[in-house]
């Protein structure tokens, strides 16, 4: 026959703190897509930094993107990056460089496909720049989530003035 056991309210109340902790590990919404975008990032062939891009309306992936050189282009993970070897620092002169961006390749890859992002969010693991910015503006993208902060302040701005909600998640990209 069974063991019975029996507990004190004090060892109730450890047991509950325990499961509701379990429970409010489940991630939220924007954390659960942030995460996605994470995995995409790791498809880049950037040499200076891993982005990835979701795009999302109602709960329901629309697109996803990252940055990489142009179809049927040489990477920069096997040409090496033409900005380093320019001594172009990051944040300046988008031109030139050979990616199209994460936040660029979603928008194409949802084109592409004849799937409207009007109304959309974007997860990105970047803050997008002022390029990104005003394609996703002209796309009706209403929310940009990101994580990591990118030196390119008028970006945010011209999101405050086309009245795109913008939120900064905190990372969770662990220190190497």
């Amino acid at each position: 026959m069974g063991k019975t056991l029996y507990f004190d309210s004090e060892m109730l109340d450890i047991i509950k703190m325990k499961i509701d902790k379990d429970v409010k590990m489940r991630p939220s919404t924007d954390e659960y897509f942030m995460e996605i975008a994470r995995v995409v990032a790791h498809r880049s062939t950037c040499l200076r930094n891993k982005v990835g891009a979701v795009i999302v309306r109602d709960k329901r992936i629309l697109s996803t993107g990252y940055n990489g050189a142009p179809h049927n282009m040489e990477h920069c993970l096997d040409i090496g990056c033409m900005r380093d070897q320019q001594n172009i620092a990051s944040g300046t002169r988008h031109e030139v460089c050979r990616a199209v961006h994460a936040e660029q390749n979603a928008i194409i890859q949802s084109a592409l496909h004849g799937i409207s992002i009007k109304d959309a969010t974007i997860y990105c693991t970047h803050q997008p720049c002022i390029l990104c910015a005003k394609m996703l503006i002209n796309a009706h993208i209403k929310r940009v989530v990101f994580e990591e902060s990118y030196p390119d302040r008028e970006a945010i701005n011209f999101f405050n003035m086309a009245a795109v909600e913008v939120v900064q998640l905190e990372s969770k990209i662990e220190e190497k």
